[in-house]
This record gives structure tokens, sequence and C-alpha cells, in this order.
């Protein structure tokens, strides 16, 4: 069966194929069931893989990559306009003492850029009550 499985079919040359159906049948049972076995294989081997760099924000990047790379090239142009598809807001549930945390942190790093959508940060910094330094 290892001769077989690396594309060897010598071992079965001497029968044909047309009086032995139920051979027919193993090999194509055979091929079938090795092509299931490798895929689950990868896919484990690749479940290992992102397990051990588990990071969300990477995972949520490439995530975006990949949708924007799927609205970009596999989309028709009457598609992309649908506003049931692709809305012109999108809400987005975040836990307002972990979003403070984090933009209080931001502030203090000098990563928290107001140039950038000015007044929708205005906006929040307001609804979460964080008083912010005028010279950032």
């Amino acid at each position: 069966m290892y001769l077989f499985l690396t594309g060897d079919s010598r071992a079965l040359s001497n029968w044909s194929y047309i009086d032995n159906p139920s051979l027919v049948i193993l090999i194509f049972l055979f091929s079938l069931l090795i092509v299931v076995y490798l895929m689950n294989l990868f896919i484990g081997l690749l479940n290992n893989a992102i397990e051990k760099d588990n990071n969300r924000v990477s995972y949520l990047i490439q995530k975006a990559e990949i949708l924007a790379e799927i609205e970009l090239f596999y989309l028709l142009p009457h598609q992309r306009r649908w506003n049931t598809w692709f809305p012109e807001v999108i809400y987005y549930y975040a836990n307002a003492d972990k979003t403070r945390k984090k933009i209080k942190e931001m502030i203090d790093k000098n990563e928290w850029y107001t140039n950038d959508f000015p007044e929708l940060k205005q906006e929040l910094l307001n609804k979460l009550n964080i008083q912010q330094k005028s010279n950032s």
C-alpha cells in the first residue's frame, strides 16, 4: 500500500480494471480516504500552528484583509454598492471599562492620533468621560 500511496501501481498492474470492478472500487476508496486523512492531518497541523501564535489582533487583521480581498476581487460592482451587505455604519459592542482603559493607555503612549476621524474620537472620549490633554 505504501508504494500505491506514492503513485507506484506496479503491484496492481497484473490485474485489468475491466475484469475486476472491486479492485477499481478499492483503489478509489483508498485514494479518497487517504485524501481525507491527509487533509485532516494538515488541518490539525495548521490548528497547532495557529494555537502557538494565538494573537487575536493578527487574526482580526488577517480576517479583514481576506474580507477586503473577497469584496474587491470576487464581487461585481453593483454587489459592492448594496447597503444591506456593506452598511455605512457598523455597530460593534465593546466593554466600556476595557475601552476606557485602552484609550487612556494609548493617550499615555502618544498613540491616540486625533487627526484620524477627529469627530468620532472626540465623541468617544465624551461618552467615556475621558479628559484629553490639549497638546495631543
